[in-house]
């Protein structure tokens, strides 16, 4: 009885462990890259606005090449453009910490941007083909976490590493790069689950097709809206708002960052099992709710104490937004559909939110008040919530057909630890016989 009810329970395939565990070597990478890379740009010399141009650059380019990484994958499959993105990342990434003049440190930086923007929309669009839709929700909510973990550690590792020479994180970084495509091709080169990237018999679904499902312009609006606050408003703004309009220092604005990550950890697994079992749309709801009270609470907090209670609220808001937005993508595509396209257009939106707010935010702090910057921020996510209550639901209720529920068996209970993935359909070992 206790083996039936073992074998009853979820499973995830494989191959999504080897995603989340790449996931983790990477943004521990990033991490360790992105405190020193201001300090690196300042050393030769340039101004405030060209520091600011070198983390530009890089969201400019992932944003321009976001169209041309969708064409990829269709063209060539999720796993070699997610190889191959991961690869060129690591070459622009190493060449940055050899740059003898800024202008290299751009070129060089931007050069990583197509990496970047070519891993990203390709891990997605893998997620999405490996695993089985009732569980889209809990794939997504473990894969970010893998990248969130990294987030937290990488800065601590980057801290030691600054002080044998500023150029080391970014050789670091580089070769962690190299380890994570390694990684990936060593268990995936095999696997016929990831090589259905390959089909013929798949159709591509262009982004009219999906801009018509109001499913799919939520998940544009929530993303839009996430890209401001998450990653614009947060790197941009609270610091400055912590030193300027709380008079603190930038150790606290760091550790409200953290806290504001801590939020988002402890709740990314739970959303993502809510998000398979009751459903996408009342999730996001919630966690829009949530953000946009938690952004608001920010720009009002007076002191240090209710700036931590913010940023807390303020992630878990995200961290409850992130696996249903990233299922109802992925609902929407589908399993049998080719959608490189349709997933490059939820990033370009996404990267657009991180642009244009903290632009508009800035103009608000300049010509008003950090208030008004932050409220601009939490309507956002009104704006988005609004999309999303008129969207249907897309958690599938009937019993899907796909592969990845037939070999899902050979990992691990996503209740329980990572098992390496054996076997010969991902590693290409042959079994041996048994006993």
């Amino acid at each position: 009885m206790l083996g039936t009810d073992v074998q009853s329970k979820p499973r995830l395939p494989g191959e999504v462990w080897v995603l989340v565990v790449a996931s983790f070597i990477i943004a521990l990478g990033f991490g360790i890259v992105a405190p020193v890379l201001p300090a690196y740009a300042k050393s030769f010399d340039v101004g405030t606005f060209a520091v600011s141009a070198v983390v530009s650059s890089f969201a400019l380019v992932r944003l321009l090449f976001a169209p041309m990484s969708g064409r990829l994958v269709n063209r060539f499959g999720e796993t070699w453009v997610y190889i191959v993105g991961i690869l060129i990342v690591a070459v622009g990434t190493g060449a940055c910490g050899f740059a003898t003049a800024y202008w290299q440190l751009i070129v060089f930086r931007s050069f990583a941007g197509i990496g970047s923007t070519m891993f990203t929309v390709a891990a997605v669009g893998l997620l999405i083909r490996i695993t089985p839709a009732p569980m889209r929700g809990r794939a997504s909510g473990l894969w970010a976490t893998g990248f969130l973990l990294g987030n937290i550690g990488g800065p601590i590792v980057g801290a030691a590493l600054v002080e044998i020479s500023i150029q080391v994180p970014f050789v670091t970084y580089s070769a962690a790069l190299v380890v994570a495509a390694f990684f990936v091709w060593w268990f995936l080169r095999r696997s016929t689950l990831a090589a259905l990237d390959n089909s013929t018999e798949q159709v591509s679904m262009s982004v009219g097709a999906a801009v018509r499902r109001s499913a799919y312009r939520a998940a544009l609006a929530s993303g839009f809206a996430n890209g401001w606050a998450v990653f614009g408003i947060r790197i941009s703004l609270v610091p400055l708002f912590v030193v300027e309009a709380l008079r603190s220092t930038p150790a606290i604005a760091g550790i409200s960052l953290s806290v504001f990550a801590a939020g988002n950890a402890a709740v990314l697994m739970i959303s993502g099992k809510l998000s398979d079992s009751i459903g996408r749309k009342p999730i996001a709801i919630a966690g829009l709710a949530v953000s946009a009270i938690g952004t608001v609470w920010l720009g009002f907090s007076g002191n240090v104490p209710t700036l931590m209670a913010a940023s807390l609220v303020a992630g878990i808001g995200a961290g409850l937004l992130n696996p249903p937005q990233n299922a109802v993508v992925a609902d929407v595509i589908g399993a049998k559909a080719k959608g490189g396209p349709v997933l490059a257009a939820f990033q370009m939106v996404t990267d657009c939110g991180a642009i244009i707010g903290p632009l508009l935010a800035g103009v608000l702090v300049d010509q008003f008040s950090y208030q008004a910057a932050f409220t601009l921020t939490g309507a956002m996510a009104v704006v988005a919530l609004v999309f999303w209550l008129f969207a249907p639901e897309t958690l599938p209720r009937a019993e899907e057909t796909h592969v990845a529920s037939e070999v899902a068996g050979e990992s691990g209970c996503l209740d329980e630890g990572p098992e390496v993935p054996v076997g010969e359909r991902i590693s290409g070992r042959p079994r041996q016989p048994d006993a």
